[in-house]
């Protein structure tokens, strides 16, 4: 297709992502030379809102920021918080973390994977296309919903903005028999999980890679959820460490004009967050079950350090990671003891505290500075859609430019190839603001 001149295209929003956006394309001579994804929401303010709060008040307020991962808002700043205040909380309570995070992972990965990215491979413009003809996928998509809401509203009280979370621990914790009253519905939810993987492992995978720095948290004998060391893995396989109270020292945010969210760089370098990082930094702490799981999608062994840097695969780790996270699930369910209180007490002491936790779509960073009657004086949130911007932006470089270099793409084929590039992340972009209005831009020499 030749376009003479500026061609400028606009298309509606982004379907099929969380949050409002725009992506500003342009090709010269048949060369992409920009591609920026425009986070356009407005700000939110949560950091403005911490400020002056109580210490005892972030995992409420920071709930708010996303409807579908509050667990990982709660939890980062549960941890955070406690590092100020140098509190540790027991086993069981961490135990109870891990399972409500189990519950989070259930339901965000598996509404993605069933309503948001799988229709791209089936040739549907929509999750209701998609119950037309493949009724059986979407039902048992939502039935594994259901299986991670039902932990939510047992151990979190509720499964949108969970009321029972609190600094310490929990207002209340369950009972060994209410939890096991999960167990039923969780042992479905298994089948339908290992049902999921060998669906999607028969999609068509188109052949693409991203060249960014792979960033998740480590827990050397556990696949990382709540709790881990920072970790990078270069492409050229290096992979490093460092303490969470450095990660803003590494991590640097910028303000691009294009975006309202902060722009991200690890060390000066594109990383990316979220599935495909977990699976390469920590695969080989899978359950049993999971690495059968991760083997049968066709990722190869994990325990041999496999790494996939494939974006369109994406969608195959988060299916293994839900396998895993009903497995863990269980596991917890049958070790738990109840704890003899539900919380520990975290008195006020002037500090900075540091927290990260896995939240479904990548690393989610919490700082607070706290004064010595408690008072939250400075607030940070690093959220990971905002640090996968670059390597969103480098992808959709890429793609768009294999597709002009080997296909006559028209704008309209253009955009939803753009659009399919951008949900193989699963962004957030509400959460990023602190998609797809499409401007394509062609230009040619005379």
């Amino acid at each position: 297709m030749t376009h003479r001149g500026s061609r400028v295209l606009h298309v509606g929003s982004l379907s099929r992502v969380e949050g409002e956006g725009a992506l500003h394309l342009s090709v010269h001579d048949g060369t992409v030379t920009r591609a920026q994804l425009q986070i356009y929401e407005p700000p939110r303010f949560f950091e403005a809102f911490l400020r002056g709060r109580a210490h005892t008040e972030p995992p409420d307020i920071t709930a708010r920021v996303c409807g579908i991962c509050p667990v990982a808002y709660q939890l980062s700043a549960c941890a955070a918080i406690e590092d100020a205040c140098g509190v540790t909380v027991d086993p069981a309570i961490g135990g109870l973390r891990r399972l409500l995070y189990c519950g989070e992972w259930i339901e965000s990965q598996t509404l993605h994977i069933h309503l948001l990215h799988a229709p791209d491979f089936l040739g549907c413009g929509s999750a209701i296309e998609l119950a037309r003809t493949e009724r059986g996928h979407v039902e048992r998509g939502l039935r594994l919903k259901q299986a991670g809401n039902a932990i939510l509203e047992l151990v979190g009280g509720r499964a949108i903005h969970p009321v029972n979370v609190r600094v310490g621990g929990f207002h209340r914790a369950p009972t060994s028999s209410e939890l096991k009253s999960l167990r039923a519905q969780l042992k479905r939810a298994l089948d339908d999980a290992w049902e999921t993987v060998r669906w999607v492992a028969g999609f068509d995978f188109p052949d693409a890679e991203t060249d960014a720095d792979l960033f998740a948290l480590a827990a050397p004998g556990t696949y990382a959820i709540e709790t881990g060391t920072p970790t990078v893995l270069r492409p050229d396989g290096t992979l490093s460490t460092f303490p969470v109270h450095t990660f803003l020292e590494r991590v640097h945010e910028v303000h691009l004009p294009h975006s309202t969210a902060l722009y991200s760089t690890l060390d000066g370098r594109c990383h990316l967050t979220g599935a495909l990082a977990r699976f390469a930094v920590s695969g080989r702490w899978l359950s049993r079950t999971a690495v059968e799981a991760a083997r049968a999608a066709g990722l190869g062994d994990p325990y041999e350090g496999v790494v996939c840097r494939n974006p369109y695969r994406s969608i195959l780790v988060r299916a293994v990671e839900v396998v895993y996270a009903v497995d863990e699930a269980l596991r917890i369910i049958e070790t738990y003891q109840r704890p003899s209180r539900p919380y520990v007490e975290v008195p006020a002491l002037a500090g900075t505290g540091h927290g990260a936790t896995e939240a479904p779509r990548g690393l989610l960073y919490h700082r607070y500075a706290l004064d010595a009657d408690g008072t939250v004086t400075d607030a940070r949130l690093v959220p990971p859609t905002a640090q996968n911007q670059g390597a969103i932006e480098a992808d959709l470089r890429r793609i768009a430019q294999n597709a002009i270099d080997q296909h006559d793409l028209d704008d309209a084929e253009l955009t939803a190839l753009c659009e399919r590039a951008i949900r193989n992340h699963d962004p957030c972009i509400s959460c990023s603001t602190h998609f797809l209005d499409l401007t394509v831009e062609r230009t040619r020499s005379t």
